[in-house]
């Protein structure tokens, strides 16, 4: 993931059946635990577990890998949000699809 544009990310949620990590590549990410934000840094690492309650924001010029166990229907989610998301009516299910549930 390249940040671009200024400071971006997703609000806190958390995946059912999903865990999460961050590698910081290049830049600043700041992460929310659940309990708060925390700064990463190049070379850091980042884990959240499935169903922990967590957000992202980068800072312009960011650089990381995100990767999911399982990962293979994450492809889909960050294809549709590159494409500029999802119809209004359509959001809530693409959520459930995705197991994505947001706080």
């Amino acid at each position: 993931m390249d940040v671009r544009g200024g400071e971006s990310g997703p609000d806190p949620h958390f995946h059912r059946t999903i865990s999460e990590q961050f590698y910081v590549l290049s830049g600043q990410v700041r992460l929310f635990d659940g309990r708060g934000w925390v700064t990463a840094g190049s070379g850091d690492f980042l884990y959240v577990p499935e169903g922990g309650v967590h957000g992202f924001r980068g800072a312009e010029g960011a650089q990381m890998l995100l990767m999911f166990a399982p990962g293979g229907p994450r492809e889909d989610y960050f294809e549709t949000l590159a494409r500029g998301g999802p119809e209004a009516h359509e959001r809530a299910a693409f959520m459930e699809r995705h197991d994505t549930w947001w706080v």
